[in-house]
């Protein structure tokens, strides 16, 4: 179904529910029906109109739900940016997506990107809703006494009449001229940009049919879970397909109070959850990883969580068993792509799970494992090969790239650029990605396997391992490692550790143990810094 009509299911069914709790100011879901149908009326007034990109460069917060539903509800596209980029990145995506509004808030950090982007003509016009005014009545009067110099004051922002205030947009009655029906299974919702398998940005494009689908597909699966009786906890960023999916679509489809938090603080993102009292959780394996480090994780109570699930990066064993234990709570391994909504496998809530595993398709998708030299041949079960993706929740294509489009596409199924491969029992595991597969001496090494190897060690928090040139072997493997606090280790300690596990091939050529290591946008970690810096070195 449409989006839209998702959303105003929702509303009608749990209208005095909570619908979002951002930093203690409570929201209803009528509340949010009323702003998302002003907000719609207010976008019409601007000219916004079917296939329309709208760009959100927003955290998490209020704005970014009530924006995001009036643009779908109009029938244009929703545009998602990251508001970490450089001006260069989002310029990029401005220009490549066609998108020349752009809603934002008046935090400096965000507001004097977005002047740039007027300045150079990439952007024609700026909606901008004040972060004070989201926040409940002391904090808000705090913060614009204390934290004045976040804040800009766009209304003496050289670019007027190019701006227009959030309160602005909604000051109308609601009433807006619907659009021509929404073709589901057609019109897009989203474009999600991604590097995907070639790390160059492009915009997959998300069907409102995708999107619904793969609320449901995660519905379907969250078995333990009930309509109109969850919290769920958002730190992850809604501007990532993940948020947007399992947080925002599946919290709000399934009557839950959104906990949104601007930016993931380990200590706050604690407290929060000792006092919320939220009964799940989606994050990535660095968040929980944290969680299970952090020195006082027993003075919090946990025992609220209901259902984890961690996507985004593979899950180390380790950090299962650990989060687990002091939490009580399931922690399930998902996988997927921006290209597939996200969700495409996941272990089960209840029942078999394996560790190590991604699990199994959820409901109407068919997983093919084929042949990294011949995309087209599935090869044996057991066999390693390229995990292909075949269901309702698989993008249309890439936004104007029809030979990229082509390309990562093979009898009807997406090339996740992932290699795995699937036991007996249909349960799918992950070797690696094929682009950070380490070519050692005409064999394929696969870093995850020795990422792995690695976090059984007890001194070690984070590892990120990855290729680099090799005069004989042509690459191989270095391994970049976090230690946890109080915990000594070097390279000597962790080769006797690491023998008994690891081919010699395998093993490690060097070690490098820094106090932190690159993350991604929302917290995984990332190896592209990491190989840049080895290449220029």
């Amino acid at each position: 179904m449409p989006l839209g009509a998702m959303f105003d299911q929702a509303a009608a069914r749990y209208g005095r529910r909570i619908c979002v709790n951002f930093l203690g100011r409570t929201i209803s879901y009528d509340e949010i029906a009323g702003e998302v149908a002003r907000a719609a009326k207010g976008l019409q007034q601007l000219g916004i109109s079917r296939g329309d990109r709208v760009g959100l460069l927003l955290p998490n917060c209020p704005a970014f739900i009530v924006s995001y539903f009036a643009v779908l509800k109009l029938g244009a596209i929703v545009v998602n940016f990251n508001p970490l980029y450089a001006i260069e990145e989002l310029d990029y995506q401005l220009r490549d997506s066609q998108t020349d509004i752009l809603i934002t808030l008046d935090l400096k950090v965000l507001f004097e990107k977005t002047e740039a982007l007027l300045d150079n003509g990439s952007l024609k016009h700026v909606i901008v809703q004040p972060f004070a005014a989201m926040l409940p009545p002391v904090k808000s009067f705090l913060f614009r006494l204390f934290k004045r110099n976040l804040q800009v004051n766009t209304d003496r922002s050289r670019h007027q009449p190019a701006i227009t205030q959030f309160e602005k947009l909604l000051r109308n009655d609601g009433l807006f001229d619907l659009p021509s029906p929404i073709e589901p299974a057609e019109d897009i919702a989203v474009l999600q940009y991604t590097g995907g398998t070639t790390g160059v940005p492009k915009g997959a494009m998300l069907t409102h049919k995708n999107l619904t689908v793969n609320v449901e597909q995660v519905k379907a699966w969250a078995t333990n879970l009930d309509d109109g009786a969850e919290r769920i906890m958002g730190f992850l960023p809604l501007f990532h397909v993940f948020a947007m999916t399992t947080v925002m679509n599946f919290g709000i489809a399934s009557g839950a109070e959104l906990v949104l938090v601007p930016r993931f603080d380990l200590d706050e993102s604690l407290k929060i959850i000792d006092r919320v009292k939220p009964t799940t959780m989606p994050g990535v394996p660095t968040i929980y990883n944290a969680m299970l480090h952090h020195p006082k994780i027993k003075n919090y109570d946990m025992r609220s969580l209901k259902f984890c699930i961690s996507g985004g990066a593979p899950l180390p064993i380790e950090v299962k068993r650990g989060f687990e234990a002091v939490s009580g709570c399931s922690l399930v391994e998902g996988y997927g792509l921006s290209e597939t909504s996200p969700m495409a496998t996941a272990n089960p809530v209840i029942g078999s799970v394996k560790e190590g595993s991604i699990g199994l398709p959820v409901p109407q998708t068919i997983i093919s494992i084929r042949s990294l030299e011949d995309p087209e041949k599935e090869v044996k079960l057991g066999e390693k090969g390229e995990i292909c993706i075949s269901g309702p929740q698989v993008m249309k294509g890439y936004w104007n790239r029809p030979d990229e489009t082509k390309t990562a596409f093979s009898k009807g199924f997406f090339r996740s650029g992932d290699v795995g491969y699937m036991d007996e029992d249909g349960y799918i595991f992950i070797v690696d990605r094929i682009k950070d597969l380490i070519l050692c001496s005409g064999y394929n090494v696969y870093p995850r396997r020795i990422e792995e190897a690695i976090y059984e060690h007890p001194a070690v928090e984070e590892v990120t391992v990855v290729g680099i040139p090799d005069d004989y072997r042509g690459e191989a493997p270095k391994a970049f490692i976090k230690l946890r606090d109080g915990q000594t280790l070097d390279k000597n300690g962790l080769f006797a550790f690491l023998k008994p596990k690891l081919s010699k091939i395998e093993l490690p050529e060097e070690v490098e143990f820094r106090d932190e290591l690159p993350k991604t946008m929302i917290g995984k970690l990332s190896k592209k810094e990491l190989r840049d810096e080895q290449v220029q070195s």
